[in-house]
């Protein structure tokens, strides 16, 4: 899997080297895509932080993400479970306390700064490169007029600008992500997002793209993917409405979506950040676009999965 990407990364190299040289045909149209196991979301009926990274493993997965409930567990816990599995990570969510996040709010900065090096603390003990940092919410006694979204935009501004320069310390990438599932979110659309990044001027600030979101508030996923590829550093996926798995029926089309991705040689990762249904198979969607390693113990995944949920 990784000799792959390492022999398509020195291809790409070649052709930025001397353009032409290389002839489109060698690049494959079934290039595998890269996905992660979100365990906040794949395995959450599952305590146990070993048992989660675990079924991961058996699943066939060789890389993982977090949201904020990574925070509950301690540091060297974290550290001990993954001496044995080497699993890469590839996405944590920032630490926002009892928040939907503080990066837009004003006058909260300093907790936003303070929230920062926790979060970096973990990423770091994780050989983490990519932190999602939550935006936040419009206060609940604001009325969202022009100039109140101006406040909340220059605070945004500058604490991710902050924010900025202190990962490149740590050569850590920042995810912004829209978010349609909290109420009076600031980070509302895709098309903000970029704004956003385009005004920043960061290296290290990206597009976390999750489908799911867009889907709900904008649509127009073909358009969007391909008009930001260049500012995506991480997409997510689920179906609409139940956020299940991609292939459950629902409104997202994902056999054209890995399709576009592999036309586009998209080479992130992609977060499966769904709740699977257990009754049916819930990883054998993936195996047409991801070269993941022959694991055993599948069968006994589905039944430890079966029987958390029946308890």
């Amino acid at each position: 899997y990784d000799s792959y990407f390492l022999l398509y990364s020195l291809i790409c190299y070649s052709e930025m080297a001397a353009p032409g040289y290389i002839s489109k045909s060698v690049f494959s149209p079934n290039l595998p895509l890269r996905f992660s196991a979100n365990l906040s979301f794949l395995f959450s009926q599952i305590e146990d932080p070993g048992q989660r990274y675990n079924l991961a493993k058996q699943a066939g997965f060789t890389s993982v993400e977090w949201g904020n409930d990574i925070y509950q567990y301690p540091i060297h816990d974290l550290v001990e479970i993954n001496k044995d599995n080497h699993f890469e990570h590839v996405l944590i969510n920032m630490f926002t306390g009892k928040t939907k996040g503080l990066a837009c709010v004003p006058g909260r900065s300093e907790e936003f700064k303070q929230c920062l090096e926790l979060s970096i603390e973990y990423c770091k003990n994780l050989k983490c490169k990519r932190l999602h940092i939550l935006a936040g919410q419009y206060s609940e006694d604001t009325d969202i007029t022009q100039e109140t979204k101006k406040t909340y935009h220059d605070t945004f501004i500058n604490n991710v600008t902050f924010a900025s320069e202190r990962l490149a310390l740590e050569n850590m990438t920042i995810l912004l992500e829209p978010i349609s599932t909290i109420d009076r979110y600031f980070m509302e659309s895709a098309d903000q997002a970029v704004d956003i990044i385009k005004e920043l001027k960061c290296q290290n600030v990206k597009l976390q793209l999750d489908l799911f979101h867009q889907q709900r508030t904008r649509g127009s996923l073909t358009e969007t993917i391909t008009k930001y590829l260049d500012h995506i550093g991480h997409i997510q996926i689920s179906q609409v409405p139940d956020r299940s798995e991609p292939d459950d029926h629902g409104e997202i089309n994902y056999k054209h979506i890995f399709k576009l991705l592999q036309k586009l040689q998209y080479q992130h990762w992609i977060g499966c950040e769904y709740t699977p249904i257990l009754e049916v198979n819930g990883f054998d969607w993936m195996k047409p676009y991801a070269a993941l390693p022959e694991q055993g113990g599948y069968t006994e995944l589905q039944e430890k999965l079966q029987n958390a949920t029946l308890s």
